[in-house]
């Protein structure tokens, strides 16, 4: 199965992420196929750079991104938000009534 993922790159306590396509049997830090993009949280406003064609064309092969790169594929605007996009991990908090 072939998924699209981050690819961690930088130095310590200082990440820089490639948005890469892979095989998933693969290592996290093995060989990628095509790398679609860049991702800098540390910097200020976020840096994404995400090339929006290879990206949808990646995605229309039948790709599958994770839960990070697909917020971030909605954020560029290469993927539509879905309804299906799993909702919070965390619960909120029960009022006592």
């Amino acid at each position: 199965m072939v998924k699209m993922r981050l690819f961690r790159m930088g130095d310590k306590k200082n990440p820089i992420y490639r948005v890469v396509v892979v095989d998933s049997r693969k290592a996290m830090s093995g060989e990628y196929i095509e790398c679609v993009g860049h991702y800098n949280p540390t910097c200020e406003p976020v840096e994404l750079t995400i090339d929006t064609e290879k990206a949808k064309a990646w995605l229309a092969k039948g790709v599958q991104p994770t839960e990070t790169v697909k917020s971030l594929l909605v954020k560029a605007g290469a993927m539509e938000k879905s309804a299906k996009l799993s909702p919070s991990k965390t619960k909120g908090k029960k009022s006592d009534k």
